[in-house]
């Protein structure tokens, strides 16, 4: 889509309360791809993915669990998704499944949340850090500060205290992936403290990739474009919410299943020589890093 052309809507409008629920949204995100065969590429593997409830973290923890990884998904309070996830996995891939539910804006529930994970399988292989929050504001003076603060503890601050409590349970061989976005690289007018976290992801990952080479853990990261996932209707208002999407360059916004490979690749061998680095599926939007 060209520069001034008009957005059109591609859904119909629809809004709900926060954190959103995948089952309530229309149409209903696609999350994941039954004709794709799966090559084993994580047998054995063990995954904490955080936000995996819905969305992309989703479509992540079912791909995983489908090239043999075991799962640990922490995520807020959306049971009803958590638990057609954990269905999903169980009955369709067979991997093992834990559910940790609770508030990853909170450094002690974070470090619980590992526990529980060391605990019911020994070991962390693939750190997936993907829980986040936006608040749309149209003016810098409209961010209040208790919002500055959940956007940060939720976005940028979660993704240190997760990680912190993990890596003595990671060995050589493991990895870590980073969900920042496009705002990191392009900004956005209406989401100002979100893009801020999300480039602080960015330097986060480059600088714990740095980090932590020479243990042999390597670190990078996924910046998605506009996707269909509960964050759009929990978030923006109706009429924005039905053309989420189309002014990207392919004039619709991702499903989380074209989403969820970026992951795989970078937490299997296929990625091995990769580290500090970013992959960018965002509908044909060229940006730099």
């Amino acid at each position: 889509m060209q520069k001034g052309s008009p957005k059109k809507p591609i859904r119909k409008p629809q809004h709900q309360p926060k954190p959103g629920i995948e089952k309530k949204m229309s149409p209903r995100p696609i999350y994941d791809d039954p004709s794709r065969p799966a090559t084993n590429k994580l047998q054995g593997k063990i995954a904490l993915i955080t936000g995996g409830d819905s969305g992309i973290g989703r479509a992540v923890a079912i791909l995983f669990a489908k090239e043999g990884a075991n799962i640990a998904i922490a995520y807020l309070n959306e049971h009803v998704d958590a638990k057609e996830t954990k269905l999903v996995i169980e009955k369709t891939y067979f991997s093992q499944f834990l559910l940790i539910p609770g508030d990853l804006g909170r450094e002690k529930h974070c470090r619980d949340t590992v526990r529980k994970v060391i605990r019911e399988y020994g070991r962390i292989d693939i750190l997936v850090n993907n829980a986040g929050v936006h608040y749309e504001n149209k003016d810098l003076l409209d961010i209040k500060t208790a919002q500055l603060q959940k956007t940060f503890d939720t976005n940028i601050l979660s993704f240190f205290w997760i990680t912190q409590a993990a890596l003595p349970h990671m060995r050589e061989g493991s990895c870590i992936i980073n969900t920042s976005s496009v705002t990191a690289y392009r900004g956005s007018p209406a989401l100002m403290d979100y893009a801020a976290t999300k480039g602080a992801i960015v330097s986060f990952t480059r600088s714990l990739a740095s980090n932590l080479i020479k243990k042999g853990i390597r670190v990078n990261g996924v910046a998605p474009g506009p996707v269909w996932t509960p964050l759009i209707p929990s978030t923006m208002p109706a009429k924005k919410t039905a053309e989420h999407g189309s002014d990207a360059p392919m004039q619709r916004a991702g499903e989380p299943v074209e989403i969820a490979p970026c992951y795989l690749f970078l937490a299997s061998e296929d990625a091995s020589y990769i580290s500090g680095q970013f992959l960018h599926p965002n509908g044909g939007e060229i940006v730099n890093g």
